[in-house]
């Protein structure tokens, strides 16, 4: 098996490409080792010194470290043979009841949310998940659009810049009823940030003393 390798707009985050499918439809974002327990693969990626997230879609995967201390030439070495080697195990990537599907279409959507959901899906979120990461839907109202950003556009600095010059001009474009994107943010992910802002502030006081 050959793993490829490639760059994101986030320099904390890498997508692994192995070449065979990862999982058999949708995406799955993993922030933190409590969450990883419906993978056994990321509870494996995991166990690498400073990786800080697990995302996972049908074709790559999306190993995001925690900040500039953590280096990706010990990193990846580790990705990729826990990446060769559970592959060639055949153990399921995921549980069953792991996977979340991205939001779809139904009979009860009104025709301006059908409308954000058919743009988001064939439009926006397959140039994210190019970068790394993915988009998805999480409500409509008032017209305000919220969407949660997962894989290598969670924390990532040009994340505000993709969700107002990219996604907020285009569904403006095409839907009048747009006036705000806005990004949300599940419980998981505001634990992970507090945790890393709780690091980051022992770090910088460890480097003081030693100064």
């Amino acid at each position: 098996m050959f793993v490829k390798v490639q760059e994101t707009p986030n320099p904390n985050s890498l997508k692994f490409i192995p070449g065979v499918q990862i999982l058999e439809t949708g995406t799955v974002d993993f922030p933190n080792l409590t969450a990883a327990q419906k993978s056994p693969l990321a509870k494996l990626l995991f166990q690498i010194e400073g990786v800080r997230g697990v995302f996972l879609t049908t074709e790559f995967i999306t190993i995001t470290k925690e900040d500039e201390e953590a280096e990706w030439r010990t990193i990846k070495p580790e990705a990729f043979a826990i990446i060769m080697d559970f592959f060639a195990s055949g153990l399921p990537v995921i549980h069953a009841d792991g996977l979340s599907e991205h939001a779809t279409c139904d009979d009860e959507d009104d025709e301006t949310v059908a409308m954000i959901k058919e743009l988001l899906d064939t439009r926006i979120r397959p140039t994210v998940q190019e970068d790394g990461g993915d988009i998805l839907f999480r409500g409509f109202d008032d017209g305000v659009v919220y969407l949660k950003m997962m894989g290598s556009c969670t924390n990532c600095p040009s994340s505000v810049v993709t969700l107002k010059s990219g996604v907020q001009n285009m569904l403006q474009f095409y839907i009048p009823e747009v006036v705000e994107v806005v990004e949300v943010k599940d419980e998981a992910d505001h634990l992970v940030e507090a945790e890393f802002k709780k690091t980051e502030k022992a770090l910088n006081s460890e480097q003081s003393k030693t100064k």
